[in-house]
């Protein structure tokens, strides 16, 4: 999980677009032979453009001049050439490339010239990822329980390796967005299988617990990522730090149990028995002895299709609203991460300070979910993290830290949202289309991802800001849609359709719910009490 944000949001560094402007051979020897820097030079002989109302300097086009017959001279170019004098030149493209404020550093946005008109392939890059985490999730979602868990996260961890390596050697960035493609597939693979894997072999009462606590591994990632983009400054071997610990992975596979409740889908109860045995020892327990008789109870008996989700009033409601929350928890999260390249300021302490500001997110969640609830914590953090977008487009640059501590509310906001939107799926849809009602929510966060770099990058150059009206507007629609949600907390998972379309009329007919039976469920209070199975 701590790898997973590295290739997530890597595209803040590997696709950084620094300052640029058009390289011109005449300025070239003029700034050679006087001394100026590159800002300098820039300063006198690059054109001033308007852009959303302020005056900078032109990223695109440049002075169509001899300059060796302008009679500017190293002393007082300014006045050599003045405001008159840059009214009346001509305009062109850039034709011989750009120059790049970015000492020492290579992003595949300066070494492929992904600017101007070819500044969409940057957002390609992610998209293509999230094409392949779209894909991957439907794939590795059907070999996970064909061939199990374990052997699904072997195969997704050899792919990721080829994968990465492949993007990191890539010559054109058409080559690159295939792999990139192709590693998105891969990792978000991994990603599923070693999630249910987890989740499998704890009890059914941690299980919240730990997913929570993944992504607070996640946020981890996102820190030690700051650091990694910082000490290496090419974005090639940058993506080959991303894909060394899918190698790493690879060396500890056999320690990794398979999942017992796989196995017994498979009815191979006896390397169950074998896992499930090791995991009571490991924690000092008993089972009895008719574990020989183990079964899953939560297997699935009914064939579960799309018309179920959609078919009655209450699952049609739940559906559409998931869907949606999904959707804009991907577009805002992704969005807001992004924008830390594109707003100015230094990007790794910005993007240093926006990563803290996840992890009071897991902290609030496990909080308040049995406290208070998931329906209201849920909508208030989606509300929060879409008034922090409006709030933070209306503040003037000038409150730059003003501006940085509304937005990382808003990062908080959604960071809450975007985990409750996990657990809050599950608990919405009744056992027979559980899991096929969390994958088809959830693809719409694949669906987001592609667009979110469209929506950030492609309105930002219209207003800076204009991405942040448009992520806080879904993110209080979706915030207010949940609203319509059923609370949870407290209520047994539903088992069928009409435990979901008629909630009051099911709920004394129905025993306690099996669903909070663990596969090695505890009745014990001391160590020298058995465990059940």
């Amino acid at each position: 999980m701590v790898s997973m944000p590295w290739v997530y949001v890597g595209i803040m560094f590997q696709g950084f677009t620094p300052e640029h402007w058009c390289r011109d051979s005449g300025v070239s020897q003029i700034r050679q032979s006087c001394g100026w820097n590159l800002m300098d030079a820039r300063k006198i002989t690059v054109p001033l453009v308007n852009t959303s109302g302020v005056l900078v300097h032109s990223q695109c086009e440049q002075y169509d001049l001899d300059w060796n017959n302008t009679g500017l001279t190293c002393d007082n170019p300014e006045s050599d050439l003045t405001d008159a004098h840059r009214s009346k030149a001509p305009m062109t493209s850039c034709i011989e490339g750009w120059e790049y404020d970015y000492e020492g550093r290579q992003s595949f946005v300066t070494e492929f010239n992904l600017v101007c008109n070819d500044a969409w392939v940057v957002d390609m890059y992610q998209a293509t990822l999230n094409v392949g985490f779209l894909v991957g999730s439907i794939t590795f979602g059907y070999l996970a329980d064909r061939f199990g868990r374990k052997t699904s996260f072997l195969m997704s961890n050899l792919l990721n390796g080829v994968a990465g390596i492949l993007v990191a050697v890539a010559p054109n960035y058409i080559s690159m967005l295939v792999f990139r493609t192709i590693f998105g597939f891969a990792v978000k693979g991994g990603w599923m299988s070693v999630y249910v894997l987890i989740t499998e072999l704890v009890g059914v009462e941690y299980r919240r617990m730990v997913g929570v606590l993944l992504q607070m591994f996640f946020s981890v990632g996102i820190l030690i990522l700051t650091l990694i983009a910082y000490l290496i400054t090419d974005w090639r071997w940058l993506q080959v730090a991303f894909t060394v610990p899918y190698f790493i992975f690879l060396s500890y596979f056999w320690l990794i149990p398979e999942s017992p409740r796989w196995l017994l889908s498979q009815n191979n109860s006896t390397k169950a028995k074998e896992i499930t045995e090791a995991i009571a020892k490991e924690n000092k327990k008993t089972l009895y002895k008719n574990i020989e008789t183990l079964r899953d109870d939560n297997a699935q008996t009914s064939t579960a299709s799309f018309l179920d989700l959609v078919r009655t009033p209450n699952m049609r409601k739940h559906t559409f609203i998931l869907m949606f929350n999904w959707f804009t928890s991907a577009i805002v999260y992704q969005g807001l991460i992004m924008r830390v390249g594109i707003a100015g300021g230094n990007v790794y302490i910005d993007f240093l300070i926006s990563g803290l500001v996840e992890f009071p997110a897991a902290f609030l969640i496990l909080f308040t979910i049995d406290r208070i609830g998931r329906r209201l914590p849920f909508a208030t953090a989606n509300i929060v993290a879409g008034v922090s977008c409006f709030i933070t487009a209306m503040i003037p640059d000038s409150h730059f830290w003003v501006k940085t501590v509304v937005a990382c509310i808003g990062r908080l906001g959604i960071t809450m949202a975007f985990e409750m939107v996990v657990f809050v799926n599950t608990e919405l849809y009744p056992t027979f289309v559980r899991n096929l009602g969390v994958s088809v929510c959830s693809t719409l966060c694949d669906i987001g991802g592609i667009v979110a770099p469209f929506l950030l990058y492609r309105l930002a150059t219209i207003w800076l800001e204009l991405p942040l009206i448009i992520f806080g507007a879904i993110a209080c629609i979706a915030g207010g849609l949940v609203l319509l949600l059923p609370e949870t907390r407290g209520v047994r998972l539903p088992e069928t359709i009409d435990d979901i379309e008629f909630p009051n009329r099911h709920k004394e007919n129905h025993p306690k719910s099996q669903q909070l039976t663990n596969l090695l469920p505890t009745d014990m209070t001391t160590n020298k009490e058995t465990t059940i199975v």
